[in-house]
């Protein structure tokens, strides 16, 4: 378990984070009133997500490896802190949906439906919904961690003499 905890610490505080990103959002309107700016400006949590990657990996660098880190020791840290998140995910996206923002999937089905980025009210329904959402946000966190971890390891590895 120790060799696994600077991982699953990191995926809690990743998983905090997202949840007080949803809340600024919902506080700042892109979940309703501004819900027409949502699918772009959501998109800026890739900056603290990306630091939150590259801060985990630092620290299983210099605290579980002695300040010396392959490439390959990386990849696989930041492997696992990805899978911690995708399976967090579900949860975090359940508290955003029932807690943070339960108007969300009703406001966003009527901006896509009026905005015509869907044809029918079937359509909207079956892309904005919470299983959707949790499908999505666990796939999408394991691939974004999995090619963040593999870009941010090119500089954080410790090079050869």
């Amino acid at each position: 378990m120790k060799s696994i905890s600077i991982e699953l610490k990191w995926a809690i505080i990743f998983s905090i984070v997202g949840l007080i990103w949803m809340y600024l959002e919902k506080l700042s309107g892109l979940h309703g009133e501004h819900i027409d700016l949502h699918m772009y400006l959501t998109n800026l949590y890739a900056i603290p997500a990306i630091i939150m990657m590259v801060m985990a990996l630092k620290e299983k660098k210099r605290r579980f490896y002695g300040g010396s880190m392959t490439y390959s020791q990386g990849l696989i840290s930041g492997i696992i802190l990805s899978v911690f998140i995708a399976a967090i995910s579900p949860l975090t996206q359940w508290i955003t949906s029932t807690l943070i923002t339960p108007e969300y999937f009703p406001n966003v089905i009527e901006y896509a439906l009026e905005s015509g980025y869907v044809e029918t009210r079937a359509e909207a329904e079956a892309q904005f919904n919470l299983n959707s959402y949790m499908v999505q946000g666990a796939i999408g966190a394991l691939i974004m961690g999995i090619l963040t971890t593999a870009i941010a390891m090119i500089f954080i590895r410790s090079k050869g003499k």
